[in-house]
């Protein structure tokens, strides 16, 4: 019964998939050929067998996986929407991703080994981070991306994740250094220098991605993961307040020294002085978001895709204009969700290291959610980074499923535990 129930909920947003690509179908839309259903099919099945295994694996139905599952069957009405020429791509990085997701969970003793070696972990992020500033190619104004004949990489998507087990590993080993013998440094408590090193440098390499690589998004949302996952091993505010004045002080000195900074501000505060040059992607995008209003126009009946990168940067501003307030909320709350049940199986495990990590998944998806909604909205500066699960592209997609598959991983532990 458990088991059933289980594959139940993938069964909706399955349906709701294939009844968008019949949609599309019967509107003669290009990119919906034999290919792209046999890869419709394909993935329905992979999901269908990876539910299958894990309910019965858990004696349950998880509860990580069927919500990538919703996330992901909007996200590929959207990709087969906006730009159907990249559908049969987006479908294979499903495939794919949920495959890597599989095998992180049946191989759990392998990945969760990866924490006795923190400082590995260490460095491995910083390559990630450096790598495209030096081999690097620019997409979009941001120098963030590696490409590697026709496909490109996104190193800073599997940073965030090498990040959280780091993060995690070294607040753990640390835990006692770092909220005893604490010096008093003005009005903030904090421990010798040495032992807050690795998160100072983390903290500067969130600011380098920020001034260098111009990718605003990525330094935001490294800088709240180390701050939070900081924050949650030690309990310290002393360490919350000096990261806020460390992010002040760089982001102003980044303000005065580089245009590309602050023209990112004006767009922000000012955009209806340029709505047809340097504003134009952010005023479309409330444009859209104010025409779908509560029930939307209707799926394929908006005009998004006059925003430029709707499909990766703005796809929740074609979420809004097409599905409305409802769709919008809906795609909300199962990030809400994600967070929500991240923070149970986080408070469920008898480790501070497993703790750290389901709580450090759990904010880098609801930061990333948070980040991309507020900047389409214009309630902070565009930053161009991905929404889980839904924006088009490979690195983004596998790199979401591999932290999904942490959270499962640990989830099935907490839940033996309680057994």
């Amino acid at each position: 019964m458990l088991e059933r129930s289980g594959i139940n909920l993938l069964l909706w947003p399955l349906l709701a998939l294939g009844c968008g690509i019949g949609v599309l179908i019967l509107g003669h839309r290009p990119g919906v050929d034999n290919v792209t259903l046999g890869l419709f099919g394909a993935v329905s099945l992979v999901m269908l067998v990876t539910e299958g295994v894990l309910s019965h694996s858990f004696g349950k139905t998880a509860r990580f996986f069927p919500i990538a599952v919703f996330l992901s069957a909007i996200g590929l009405l959207m990709t087969a929407r906006l730009v159907p020429q990249m559908l049969k791509m987006q479908l294979c990085w499903v495939i794919l991703g949920i495959v890597v997701f599989s095998a992180a969970v049946l191989l759990k003793k392998h990945v969760l080994v990866l924490l006795d070696y923190p400082y590995s972990l260490g460095i491995l992020c910083l390559v990630l981070l450096i790598l495209p500033l030096i081999i690097g190619t620019e997409i979009g104004g941001s120098r963030n991306w590696i490409a590697i004949g026709s496909f490109t990489i996104q190193p800073s998507e599997f940073g965030k994740i090498v990040l959280i087990l780091f993060l995690a590993a070294y607040l753990a080993d640390h835990r006692d250094v770092l909220t005893e013998n604490l010096r008093q440094f003005f009005v903030f408590k904090m421990p010798p220098l040495r032992f807050i090193a690795p998160l100072l440098l983390i903290w500067g390499m969130a600011m380098l991605l920020f001034v260098v690589a111009r990718d605003l998004g990525s330094a935001l949302l490294f800088f709240g993961i180390a701050v939070f996952m900081t924050y949650m091993a030690t309990g310290s505010k002393s360490y919350v307040a000096v990261a806020m004045l460390f992010f002040s002080a760089a982001s102003s000195v980044s303000y005065m020294l580089f245009s590309h900074v602050r023209v990112r501000v004006a767009i922000w505060l000012h955009p209806w002085q340029d709505p047809s040059g340097m504003a134009y992607q952010i005023v479309q995008s409330l444009f859209a978001i104010g025409t779908g209003s509560i029930w939307g126009v209707g799926y394929a009946h908006g005009n998004p895709d006059i925003i430029p990168a709707v499909h990766t940067d703005f796809v929740f501003s074609a979420i809004a204009e097409e599905l409305g307030f409802l769709g919008m909320t809906a795609v909300l709350l199962g990030y809400l969700y994600l967070f929500y049940h991240s923070i149970r199986t986080a408070l469920s495990q008898t480790r501070l290291v497993y703790t750290l990590i389901a709580a450090g998944c759990g904010t880098a998806f609801m930061l990333q959610a948070f980040i991309i909604a507020a900047g389409v909205t214009k309630f902070l500066p565009l930053t161009g980074i991905t929404l889980p699960f839904i924006s088009y592209g490979g690195s983004s997609m596998i790199a979401s499923y591999l932290m999904l598959a942490l959270l499962t991983i640990l989830e099935k532990e907490g839940n033996e535990r309680v057994g």
